[in-house]
């Protein structure tokens, strides 16, 4: 079997490492545990987190073991990195509903028999913790002048920088000091924005343990085009289908820029990495056959093979202008609702095609919104009863984003 380094680095994960060789001897010789963190934000994953999903999955084939760390204390504080105000604060109740959504997403993708995964919670430590011991034991390590010299902490220094989220290094540190503790954990990866925070857990242990732990980020990934992977006009693609169809999160993949289709396919998949490439050297319309795999191969991982078919059905059908139902997003409404008629602008912000009325002006104005492939030219425009067909009608929005209305 290949080094999982070297399978990870062939692939494209990997940003920045410690001790290079001597990772890569200790990952092709020892079972390791390792782990990641995910502050608990949100009430799902996203697509963005399903990066490093992907190389706990890699690293867990290989014979590692991950751990899995939920955020439930580090979230009560939020990282400052990569931002320029402060985050939203959540309550605890938040924090450990969303700790257990991703807890119940974790178990689709990883192995969590006989020990072979760990699912932890930095609220177990982080929320007992004496203020002034905390300090005395692990605050006296860090320096304050060094850390006014990373970007997680320069980019807030012109607006504010809190002592509450300066603090957030510390915690992380720590966490990983818990790891290596409890655990024997020796090694956290993360984004690229983490190093200067994984470090710090690195040094950590290494003055309090006097022992070689290990570090290891993965580039943040945009597209060809400077967009965050997993975003969209609308915000986040989510792994919960209840936030995110599978028709939504396989058209999302489905219209991948073909200049990215290569390495979505060697991040997101787990296609032997000459097939990626034979895919991704595709061109022109050729390429389309690519991206309809990327999508499936994805979508099949996160919502399971059934639903990757019915949206692959559902694309295709579109594609062809036959309008077939399949798992199209779709929003229902009582018939009433349509007697007096809603404003064409309303709907679309109703059913979350646009977030506000003078996105749908922009997009008409565009001729970027049609109904049952009939362009609006006004803005105006009333929808009523007498505008479905068998109580259906079909939104688009541009070339490729469908929606449909039913009334009941």
């Amino acid at each position: 079997m290949a080094n999982v380094y070297d399978v990870l680095q062939e692939r494209g994960y990997i940003d920045q490492v410690t001790y290079e060789d001597e990772l890569r001897d200790l990952l092709g010789n020892e079972s390791v545990t390792f782990y990641v963190g995910f502050d608990a934000t949100a009430d799902s994953l996203t697509l963005g987190h399903f990066i490093q999903i992907m190389v706990m999955m890699h690293m867990q084939k290989a014979g590692h073991r991950p751990i899995a760390l939920l955020g439930g204390g580090t979230t009560m504080v939020g990282d400052p990195s990569g931002r320029t105000d402060m985050r939203k604060m959540l309550t605890k109740e938040e924090i450990d509903n969303n700790a257990s959504k991703f807890k119940e997403q974790f178990s689709r993708f990883l192995d969590f028999d006989n020990g072979k995964a760990i699912v932890e919670n930095n609220a177990n430590w982080l929320l007992k913790l004496n203020f002034l011991e905390f300090m005395r034991e692990i605050g006296v390590h860090f320096s304050v002048n060094h850390m006014l010299t990373l970007e997680s902490y320069k980019n807030r220094l012109e607006k504010g920088l809190t002592f509450f989220e300066f603090s957030y290094m510390l915690m992380q540190s720590y966490d990983f000091l818990q790891l290596y503790r409890n655990y024997n954990c020796r090694l956290q990866v993360g984004g690229s924005d983490q190093w200067s925070n994984i470090l710090g857990g690195y040094d950590l242990i290494r003055k309090l343990e006097q022992d070689k732990v290990y570090a290891m980020t993965f580039k943040l990934l945009s597209t060809a085009s400077g967009v965050k992977m997993g975003k969209t006009a609308k915000g986040a693609i989510w792994l919960d289908h209840k936030k995110t169809s599978p028709y939504e999160f396989y058209q999302y993949l489905r219209n991948t820029d073909d200049r990215d289709v290569e390495k979505f396919l060697a991040l997101l998949t787990f296609l032997p990495i000459d097939e990626v490439k034979r895919l991704g050297s595709l061109k022109g319309s050729k390429i389309n056959k690519a991206k309809e795999i990327l999508a499936f191969e994805v979508t099949k991982m996160v919502h399971g093979e059934k639903e990757a078919i019915k949206a692959q059905d559902a694309s295709r059908a579109l594609f062809l202008g036959e309008n077939k139902e399949g798992s199209i997003p779709f929003t229902e409404f009582d018939k009433s609702a349509f007697e007096k008629g809603i404003g064409i602008l309303d709907l679309l912000t109703k059913v979350g095609l646009t977030k506000s009325n003078s996105e749908g002006r922009r997009l008409i104005k565009q001729n970027g919104i049609s109904i049952d492939n009939a362009k609006i030219k006004d803005i105006n425009r009333t929808i009523i009863l007498e505008d479905f067909n068998d109580n259906k009608l079909m939104l688009r929005k541009g070339k490729k984003i469908y929606h449909q209305i039913r009334i009941k």
